[in-house]
């Protein structure tokens, strides 16, 4: 199944699948779109691709708003193509690829590339976040009118890997933004907080003597940020939030009316700064693992929807980068494959919640903030057939599964996490059958 690929024109019937409220049914696929939902056995087959689904769970595909898929630059870390593959074997039909790149996502021509590379390889749909700033030197605003109206038709926008840390540089961003409806989202790190910092500040990094990275240095950009966009009134997104401190600015905003969203990434609800202990740059990350305390606010606050929005923040690096000492290691994890196992494993194992918070969380709402319409819908009839189905029963030793990505830099390769994807549609079409890329990079 992996090596062939699908009659496009063929229509396909899900049987037995679990929806997303719990319930057994069917579901077809015609045409791109849902045009039958039943029941389980209460449609015809009708000569179409029959799918047993048995078990399976039922998603609206994912939707990240926060990937580094390197090129153009860093094609020796990952390709849109490599990625986007990643993507689709984790579930996702829509990704953001992040502006730091070589040449910086900085103008309409870098951001064009980026999404037509993404149409070419057609695992998923990949969309471009333009940079705020000029080479994300944090100085001069970057071509956001230009990349907005752009073909990329860009509506996020991010100078993430560095802080916007000039505060009129930030306002008049975020004023930008408001004419076409964009949204910053902003890297919270004060950079002279964080100078030389190794890993999250606390008992393991006065242990190991590494320079701390204190948790004051997210939050005091996240409180002035906030106020910044009450004061425009314009939208800002708080990418990888980390800390118990920042969750309580967050909610405090929300509170206030303030148009703030934000989101954690997978390794912040599993991962602690107690791994670093074992001096492995696998676990070298920005922001940094932090305490088994903030895991637990972060879990709760994405439960609460004070945080939006899981977003992996997939960072692939080569081995050369990764396998280092310590201090000259490169941060950042892989994160697109592994992404719904982790959230599986942290927040429904753990019976903090739902597949309908999920589906929410790494659906609905990142396609909501990141204003793109043909994902993260109700799987409904008649709407565009992006969705997944999940084997939710099966656990996994992650360090045996063949990856797709071109990097290796996987945290949980030592873990065994539950779920596997078994299908993806894109479009109304498999793109993964079986557990299995169509058509194989």
């Amino acid at each position: 199944m992996g090596n062939s690929s699908m009659d496009i024109n063929a229509t396909y019937l899900l049987k037995k699948i679990r929806s997303v409220e719990g319930k057994e049914i069917d579901l077809r696929i015609a045409n791109g779109v849902i045009s039958e939902l039943g029941q389980a056995d209460a449609l015809a087959k009708n000569e179409s691709v029959l799918i047993d689904g048995s078990g399976l769970q039922l998603l609206p595909g994912l939707v990240d708003l926060h990937t580094h898929l390197r090129e153009p630059g860093r094609e020796d870390a990952e390709t849109v193509r490599s990625g986007s593959a990643a993507a689709a074997m984790g579930g996702f039909t829509a990704v953001h690829a992040m502006a730091n790149t070589d040449p910086v996502a900085d103008t309409a021509g870098v951001v064009e590339q980026v999404v037509r590379l993404g149409r070419e390889a057609g695992y998923c749909d990949v969309f471009a976040v333009g940079a705020v700033t000029q080479g994300l030197d944090g100085r001069e605003l970057a071509e956001l009118g230009a990349m907005a109206h752009s073909m990329a038709n860009v509506r996020v926008f991010s100078d993430d890997g560095k802080c916007v840390f000039d505060s009129l540089v930030m306002r008049r961003a975020l004023e930008y933004v408001k004419q076409f409806d964009g949204v910053i989202a902003q890297h919270a790190q004060d950079p002279r907080l964080t100078e030389n910092a190794q890993m999250n500040e606390g008992v393991v990094s006065s242990k190991l003597g590494l320079a701390g990275w204190p948790a004051v240095a997210e939050e005091a950009i996240i409180a002035r940020d906030v106020l910044l966009a009450e004061h425009v009134g314009a939208r800002l997104h708080i990418c990888h939030v980390s800390t118990a401190g920042s969750v309580e600015i967050i909610r405090w905003a929300k509170a206030r009316g303030i148009n703030v969203t934000a989101e954690v990434t997978p390794h912040h609800l599993l991962l602690t700064d107690e791994l670093v202990e074992s001096y492995d740059p696998i676990f070298k990350v920005n922001p940094p693992l932090r305490t088994r305390e903030d895991v637990t606010a972060l879990r709760a606050a994405l439960v609460d929807g004070t945080i939006d929005i899981v977003a992996t923040d997939h960072a692939p690096h080569p081995k050369e980068s990764k396998e280092c000492e310590w201090n000259e290691a490169a941060n950042g994890m892989l994160g697109l494959e592994t992404a719904l196992s982790v959230i599986q494993e942290s927040i429904i194992e753990t019976k903090l919640t739902n597949w309908e918070t999920v589906a929410a969380r790494m659906s609905y709402k990142p396609a909501e903030i990141g204003r793109i319409t043909e994902h993260g819908l109700d799987l409904k009839v008649g709407a565009r057939a992006n969705l997944i189905l999940v084997n939710t029963a099966i656990r996994r030793n992650v360090g045996e599964i063949k990856s797709v990505s071109k990097s290796s830099n996987n945290p949980y390769a030592s873990l065994t996490l539950p779920g596997r994807v078994m299908y993806t549609f894109l479009h109304g079409q498999p793109i993964v059958s079986r557990g299995e890329l169509v058509q194989p990079l």
